[in-house]
This record gives C-alpha cells, structure tokens and sequence, in this order.
C-alpha cells in the first residue's frame, strides 16, 4: 500500500464521513497524522465511529461546534457539503486550507491520471475510456465520482497502472496541486447553482481540472462548446480537440461514414451501438483520451462494437412485442432529457417527472418532435401535463409512480414504440436516488407480460 510522503499537515479536520471522509480518515491514520472528525449525521454508536476511534481519531457527532476546528492544520471536506457551511466559514476566517479527498488521492496516484469532468457524461465517458484502455491491455484502474473512492484506489495504484478518475464540480472546487496528465472536458452549462450560487463559479469549479497542468500535459476538450473555447486561454497543456461538426486537425471528429482520430480512420459510424449525438461528444472524448494514453484501434472497436451504455444513462433494457425501452434515469435536467429525445427518430412514449425545484419545462417543447404520448409522475406531473397539451401532445396520462407509469406507457404503445424513462427531475420527492428510480423502472419493465 502506498504512503502519503512529505505530507505537510500534522493535524487534519476530516468533515463528513460517508464513502470518501471515511477512507480519507483511514488513510491519514494509517500515515500517522492526527485527526479529528466531524459529522452531522452518524451517531455516537455507529460501527464506523467505533472503528475509527480505535484506530485513534477524535470524533465528534451530532453537531458542528466551531471548536473541531481548534489546533486543525487542513480540513478535508466531503464534496457534498457546501462552502457556507459554518466550518466552513470559520475554517476560510482562520486561514485554514480546505480540500477535498481528490487531492489526497493525487499525492498518492502521482501524475498517471486521466481526470473527466462536464455537466453531463461524465460517467459514460469514464467507463468508455476504462473499458477500451483494457480492451487494449493497457493497466488501468478506475475511481472518483462514478461510485469508487479514489485514495481507496490510488493506494492500490502500481507505477504502470493509470487511474482513470470521474470528477465533479465539487470535488474540483477543493484542489490545490491536482494536476491530471489527461484531463477531459466534455462541456459546460448552468447546473448545481444551489451549491456554487453563480454560473462563474461552477465554471471555474470545472476549469479547475486544468489549472495546474503544464506543457507536458493534455487537455482533451469539446471544440463545439464555446463556453469551454472561452476558457482555454488560461490553459498551459497541449490542446486536443474533438467534435461532431467539423474536422479538428489534433483530435476526434467524424463524418458521415467514420470516426477519425487526427487524419486516422478509427471507426465506422455503423458499427457503434451506442445511441445519441450526445454519445458520439462521450465517444469522440473517450477515442482522444485512450489514444493519448497508448489505446490500439482494436481495443476501440472491441468496445463501441458492443456497448450499450451505463446504467441508467440512457440504458437499452429491453425489447417487448417491438417496444424498446431505456432506462434514463439519471437525466435529472433538461438538457440531459432534451439530449434523450434528440437520440430517437422513432415514436416515443415519455416517462418524466420528479421533484419540484421551481423551473418550467418550455425549454423541453422543440424536442417533443417523436413523443406521440407522455406518462408524467411525481410533483411536477401537472406542469409537464400542460407541457403536454400545449406542444400538442396526441395523449398525456398521469401516474402515481414510475412502476405504475411503465404499465400505462405500456398500453399506449403500438410495435416499433420507444419507451424512454427520461425524467427531467431529481428523483427525491418519491426515491432516496435516481438509481433507484431506475432500478424500479427495469424491474417494472421486466414484469410486463
């Protein structure tokens, strides 16, 4: 197992336990720094308390006493909680750093790390770029945001193996020296203003991804997205571009017939399995990121040939007397759904609806072209029924519950019909996560007879 080296902190505040504070805990124990905890949520006898104090930490429950901040030399924050916490507040006020368990992570990995950040597909992009890396044997782990915590991995992490990261506004807001060989990114639009509060700041969130890098860097990026052209004046890294709508001289594009790395015919538009324009952007990115990294174009067939998508990320599940399904779960905004519709050319039969954050649904009518009937749930139904029979809908239907909605969608289909679960919503107001949503729209699907 890997060691921290020259780690300059003594004595370390670890905010939020959950997955990664839990191993960033351990991990700064293990390295025999001092630390203390502190968590909102777990309780005085929860097993992860006990174990954690008898491996030495302090640890304080229950409440956030600006006192666990006394003697803290850097706190390690957990992604989800926001810079207006009141440690957190307190911890800028004593010039404390504040970082998150990525850059831990990046001390311990070194610079043999592929980092992937956007507002959408980031996760797709990440299993991609993993999964074609092994098809070229090349040694690869994978870790970050998509589920998997990253110092758990970089401590594992061998001199020949690169680590293939998913990474978040969040956690890119809490870097100081993270610095990714690759890093990607897929494209930039208004999204988590509840944490960042501004547009800029969210940007600069995701900018952070190449803030450090040099000139013996590259930075993979979407040639069609001018919020990201705007940004790459301040970037030091070898430029590689890719884009579905013109050739790009040092990257990914495509025509009508192929997909071309540089002036290199990789693949052939047919023989990709993966449905959506959007999917090609995640395509084109993941080809630029695995060539960079040694991938053979074998290893890259071997895999768009046959994948068919994460779960839950407009994910085939299934096919019914002709009705296709798939399962979009993860589509918790517009412009995820909006990229969803724009997949199919065939009739479709919508599944959406979620928690209510305030926001309409108009910016959704110009992609309602093949929705012949919408199955709306949750506390945005009615807004998305008026959606509905404003943008000239043949028939909206309304439903307590997803599973209740796959049934509905079900009659209202004929042979040849896309159903999509593609809400448009947080899924909060009736699920604990949109994994579960999704999961209840698959085992629904698979009970229909």
């Amino acid at each position: 197992m890997k060691k921290l080296l020259d780690f300059p902190y003594s004595h370390v505040l670890v905010l939020g336990l959950a997955k990664s504070g839990t191993a960033a805990a351990k991990l700064l124990l293990d390295n025999g720094i001092q630390v203390r905890i502190n968590d909102m949520k777990t309780e005085e006898n929860d097993s992860v308390v006990v174990d954690l104090r008898k491996m030495g930490a302090e640890v304080v429950v229950g409440s956030h006493p600006l006192s666990v901040l006394d003697d803290i030399k850097l706190v390690v924050k957990n992604p989800g909680i926001s810079y207006d916490n009141p440690i957190i507040v307190e911890a800028k006020k004593r010039d404390i750093p504040i970082i998150t368990e990525i850059e831990i992570a990046y001390q311990l990995a070194g610079h043999s790390i592929i980092g992937i950040t956007g507002s959408n597909g980031k996760t797709t992009t990440t299993t991609l770029i993993t999964e074609i890396l092994q098809a070229s044997k090349r040694p690869v782990k994978v870790a970050g945001n998509i589920g998997i915590v990253a110092t758990e991995v970089a401590q594992t992490l061998t001199e020949k193996e690169t680590l293939v990261l998913e990474l978040s506004s969040f956690q890119l807001q809490g870097i100081e020296k993270f610095r990714p060989n690759i890093a990607v990114l897929l494209n930039i639009f208004e999204a988590h203003l509840d944490y960042h509060k501004t547009f800029a700041n969210y940007k600069q969130a995701k900018c952070n991804i190449f803030k450090n890098q040099t000139s013996d860097d590259y930075l993979v990026y979407n040639a069609d997205d001018d919020v990201i052209v705007s940004e790459l004046k301040n970037a030091k890294a070898v430029l590689v571009p890719f884009s579905i709508s013109k050739k790009v001289e040092q990257g990914a594009w495509m025509d009508e017939d192929f997909v071309y790395f540089k002036d290199e015919k990789v693949i052939s538009r047919e023989e990709i399995v993966l449905v959506g324009k959007h999917n090609l952007e995640n395509i084109l990115a993941a080809i630029s990121a695995a060539k960079l990294n040694g991938a053979t174009n074998e290893g890259i067939r071997s895999v768009l040939t046959s994948f068919q998508g994460v779960k839950h990320r407009l994910q085939y599940v299934g096919h019914k007397l002709g009705r296709l399904f798939y399962n979009d779960s993860k589509a918790t905004n517009l412009l995820a759904t909006q990229k969803a519709l724009s997949a199919f050319d065939k009739p479709v039969i919508l599944l959406a609806g979620g928690l209510d954050r305030g926001n309409g649904f108009d910016e959704l009518a110009p992609f309602l072209t093949y929705v012949k009937a919408m199955v709306v749930f949750g506390q945005t139904k009615e807004k998305l029924k008026q959606l509905a029979e404003n943008t000239g809908v043949n028939e909206v239907v309304l439903a307590n519950r997803v599973e209740d909605a796959v049934e509905k969608a079900y009659s209202l289909s004929n042979e040849g019909d896309i159903i999509l679960l593609s809400p448009a919503c947080a899924s909060w107001d009736q699920y604990r996560t949109f994994e579960e949503r999704g999961d209840m729209f698959i085992q629904a699907v698979h009970k229909l007879v």
